[in-house]
């Protein structure tokens, strides 16, 4: 970088910047921010050990995430990137929840506008097991889950009710 203005490593750090500085393609000098944040975090040393150590190509993508990383660790202290993570992680645990309410509450619904009571005649009619299960019963196993194939196989094999037992 002889002749230009130093990259912001030199820069914040007040040394010459030299012609192969390691850090001038990835912390350019009107970007102090970037590098500040990283060496507060990692140290300038340190930062300098991973870069040498990785392949050319794969060295941006490395300072990308050491900046992601420092941010976070500015936010916060002590879990960083997996402390947003986790949050992340919990937040989505809890929304699969609300969908799982809602879609039950779509099941009653569903069930509330079936026929409800047979009259006596009718349950004598048929027989115990097409009595229980309406004629339409699958279409309330497509919940996006694994669990809905095996009620769905349990069903067709009739051992819901006793009969043909099969483990």
């Amino acid at each position: 970088m002889v002749g230009t203005s130093p990259c912001a490593s030199c820069k914040l750090l007040r040394r010459r910047c030299a012609k192969d500085c390691i850090f001038a393609p990835y912390f350019p000098a009107d970007d102090p921010h970037k590098f500040a944040i990283v060496h507060k975090v990692f140290g300038a040393s340190n930062v300098s050990k991973m870069l040498q150590e990785l392949p050319v190509h794969q060295r941006a993508d490395a300072v990308s995430s050491l900046v992601y990383e420092a941010n976070a660790r500015m936010r916060d202290p002590v879990y960083g990137c997996v402390g947003a993570i986790s949050y992340l992680q919990n937040q989505v645990s809890e929304l699969q929840m609300q969908l799982a309410v809602a879609q039950a509450e779509i099941l009653c619904i569903q069930m509330q506008h079936e026929p409800t009571v047979p009259t006596p005649q009718q349950i004598l009619d048929t027989d115990e097991k097409s009595y229980f299960l309406p004629n339409n019963f699958p279409q309330y196993l497509n919940f996006p889950s694994s669990s809905s194939n095996v009620i769905h196989d349990s069903l067709k094999r009739e051992s819901i009710f006793g009969h043909d037992m099969v483990s």
